[in-house]
C-alpha cells in the first residue's frame, strides 16, 4: 500500500499486547508505527514522534481516552484521532467527536476497516493542509 508510506502513527492503548501486534500489522503495510501503553506515555511521545494519526484507547489505567484526546488536541489540533475501544457506547462515540476524534470504533476492528478509516484521516489531514497553504503569506 504506497499510499500509506510516510504515515507517522502513536497508537496509544495500555493492552500492550493489543498495540504490538498491531503496530506490526501496520509496519506490514509501510506505515510506520510506535506504541505507548498509557495515556502519560502516548502524551509524553507526541512530541518525539511527531504523528500525523493518533489510535487511541478509550479506557487505560492512568488516564481515561477523552483527556488524553484533549490533551493531544491541544498539543497540534491537526493530528487526527481515531478512538478505539472495547468498552465503546453511543455516549463515548458522541463526546469524543464533540472533543475532535477524527473516528470511533470499536474493538474487535477489521484490520482492512482500520485502513479504510486511517486513509479517509491522512485524506483529510492532507485537504485541511491543502487550503492552508493558501493562506501562506497572508495577514
Amino acid at each position: 500500500m504506497k499510499e500509506m508510506e510516510g504515515i507517522k502513527l502513536l497508537i496509544i492503548d495500555d493492552e500492550a499486547e493489543f498495540a504490538a501486534t498491531l503496530c506490526r500489522r501496520l509496519h506490514l503495510r509501510s506505515i510506520d508505527a510506535v506504541d505507548a501503553h498509557s495515556g502519560e506515555e502516548g502524551l509524553a511521545r507526541l512530541s518525539e514522534v511527531n504523528p500525523n494519526i493518533v489510535i487511541l484507547d478509550l479506557k487505560m489505567h492512568d488516564m481515561n481516552g477523552l483527556d488524553v484526546l484533549e490533551k493531544i488536541k491541544d498539543y497540534d489540533a491537526s493530528i487526527e484521532v481515531i478512538m478505539l475501544t472495547g468498552h465503546g457506547s453511543a455516549r463515548a462515540g458522541i463526546e469524543a467527536r464533540e472533543k475532535g476524534a477524527f473516528g470511533y470504533m470499536i474493538k474487535p476492528v477489521d484490520l482492512s476497516d482500520l485502513l479504510i478509516k486511517i486513509a479517509e484521516a491522512v485524506k483529510k489531514q492532507a485537504d485541511g493542509n491543502e487550503g492552508n497553504e493558501g493562506d501562506e503569506g497572508k495577514t
